[in-house]
C-alpha cells in the first residue's frame, strides 16, 4: 500500500493480514501466544477486507466474487482487472481497424484518433509497428488521398523523413 494513508495504516497494523500468513486456528490447545497471533490477524484481516470494501466503486465491488480473506480478495480484483485488460484490448482493436476518415473531421484528427488508439494498446501490452501503423491508416483514407497515399508512402519506401 502506498500513499497517504500507508503511514497511518502500517501504525495501526492493518495491513498485517496482508503481509503475514494467516495463522493456525485457535484449538483448546493453543499457547496464549498463538491466541494473541490469530487475534491480531484475524483483526487485521477484518478491517483490511471492510477498508478495501469501502474504497473500490460498487460496479467492481459487484463484479467481484465475495471473500473474507483480504489476499484473496486482493487476487480476485487483480483477476477482474486482468479480464478488463483483455476486454478493453478488444475493443480497442475493434474501434481501431473499424475506423474511417468521415467527412465531418479532418485528416489530422483521423490520423490522431488512431495514433490514440495505438497508443492506449501499448499501455495495454499490444505493439503494433511503425510501419505496419503508417500503412494501415493510409488504407483507411478514402479514394481521394490517393496522392497523399502515394506520396508517404513513396517518401516511407526512400528512407526520407517528412518532418
Amino acid at each position: 500500500m502506498e500513499g497517504e494513508n500507508s503511514s497511518s495504516i502500517r501504525c495501526m497494523d492493518i495491513d498485517y493480514a496482508i503481509r503475514k500468513d494467516e495463522p493456525h486456528k485457535i484449538t483448546d490447545t493453543s499457547t496464549p501466544e498463538e491466541i494473541l497471533l490469530y487475534e491480531r490477524w484475524e483483526k487485521s484481516n477484518r478491517l483490511s477486507v471492510m477498508y478495501i470494501k469501502t474504497k473500490i466503486s460498487a460496479g467492481i465491488r459487484g463484479s467481484i466474487e465475495q471473500h473474507e480473506n483480504v489476499r484473496k480478495l486482493l487476487k480476485a480484483i487483480d483477476e477482474q482487472f486482468v479480464t478488463s485488460d483483455k476486454a478493453l484490448a478488444s475493443i480497442l482493436i475493434m474501434k481501431f481497424t473499424s475506423l474511417k476518415l468521415t467527412s465531418i473531421r479532418g485528416v489530422r484528427e483521423h490520423i490522431m484518433e488512431m495514433r490514440d488508439i495505438v497508443v492506449q494498446l501499448k499501455k495495454l501490452k499490444v505493439e503494433m509497428s511503425e510501419s505496419f501503423l503508417v500503412h494501415f491508416i493510409l488504407n483507411t483514407l478514402p479514394p481521394q488521398y490517393e496522392p497523399f497515399k502515394s506520396f508517404t508512402t513513396h517518401i516511407r519506401i526512400s528512407g526520407l523523413s517528412m518532418n
